[in-house]
């Protein structure tokens, strides 16, 4: 019987010594005090075909293995190991207790060209030193398709095991459930607050909320109703800041009338004084100034570019189609923010400041 249950004790083992890790590991759901790390393992695979003799399309089975912590101390860097690997470690930073300097990075639109997402990863890396990324969407081109998702975390290791990640929905990710598992999100949108700052991350992918008519209005009113909340209780915050896949305007021509839930959001914006907003779905650079708040789209993370064509008058800052990705360097009262291209050019740069 002992002889058994050590067979079966090493059985074990040599199964989880055998997991191969397919995504992370990586920090998630980092809020306050508390974090969750995320890896994924794959395990076995599945094939398709059209006949039974050519059964040629391969997809990974893969499964999220997750653990938190609590009780993290402000300001302070961890460090953490999931299997005893190399490719097991990583380590991130909590957030401050005060206004303290933190650096944050948002790109966006990672979802094919896998070689220009790569150099755009090795520019974050090169030229930034991140405490945290925000995802601007398009994570990957089909949600759906399990083969795709090992791609984008083998593009993004490196990068993943050094920083907290808080990606927003795009409509590529067609709301599947596992960008819910992956990333611990537990709803289609939410928020954080780092040192004085506070992020609200949004859906505005309304296409695949919902599959009826009815029921995306009652999903679009719905997140109105928390996001208006969510701004009147952060209004101690320092700066605001939303980020959301589908920007409220446009210098892509077949898109500027394609976006008129966020459009009517921006009331809010101006009423509870937003500092500025990050978008991704337009595969370029655009910044745009608006009654005082900035917006920004950034999604040259290695989707094909997109033209610029009329861009909207009065408001326009930049508008350029180039691989980049954007860098903010918060300091007190002062935040510096850099449009970087994949050279380390600075395609363009201007200061936010904290509310009064």
């Amino acid at each position: 019987m002992k002889r058994i249950v050590g067979l079966l004790a090493a059985a074990v083992c040599l199964a989880q010594a055998a997991e191969k890790i397919a995504g992370g590991p990586m920090v998630v759901n980092l809020k306050g005090r508390s974090a969750t790390v995320v890896w994924v393992v794959e395990q076995g695979s599945a094939k398709l075909g059209t006949t039974p003799g050519a059964i040629d399309k391969s997809a990974p089975a893969l499964e999220v293995r997750q653990t938190s912590f609590s009780g993290l101390a402000p300001g302070k860097t961890y460090y953490y190991d999931v299997d005893g690997s190399d490719a097991g470690k990583g380590s991130f930073k909590t957030p401050p207790s005060g206004a303290e300097p933190f650096e944050f990075v948002v790109f966006g639109d990672t979802r094919t060209r896998h070689e220009v997402h790569r150099r755009v990863i090795a520019s974050i890396l090169k030229y930034s030193e991140p405490e945290f990324v925000l995802h601007s969407g398009d994570l990957v081109s089909d949600g759906y398709d399990s083969a795709q998702w090992p791609v984008f975390f083998d593009i993004e290791r490196e990068l993943l095991r050094k920083i907290a990640f808080y990606p927003a929905l795009g409509n590529h990710e067609r709301n599947n459930r596992q960008f819910y598992d992956f990333f611990q999100v537990g709803t289609p949108y939410y928020s954080f607050d780092w040192g004085t700052a506070h992020f609200i991350v949004l859906n505005s992918d309304l296409g695949n909320a919902a599959s009826t008519p009815s029921a995306k209005e009652a999903f679009w009113q719905a997140q109105k109703t928390w996001f208006e909340e969510d701004l009147k209780a952060s209004q101690k915050a320092s700066y605001r800041f939303v980020i959301a896949h589908h920007p409220p305007m446009t210098a892509v021509s077949r898109r500027q009338a394609g976006n008129p839930e966020m459009a009517a959001l921006l009331p809010l914006f101006d009423k509870y004084k937003v500092t500025a907003g990050f978008f991704g779905h337009d595969h370029n650079y655009q910044h745009y100034l608006k009654d005082g708040i900035h917006y920004v789209v950034s999604g040259g993370g290695g989707a094909p570019l997109y033209d610029v064509a009329n861009p909207p008058a009065g408001i326009t800052v930049k508008a350029t189609s180039v691989e980049h990705f954007c860098r903010i360097r918060m300091n007190g009262d002062t935040a510096k923010v850099a449009a970087i291209g994949v050279d380390g050019a600075v395609l363009d740069e201007f200061e936010l400041h904290a509310s009064k």
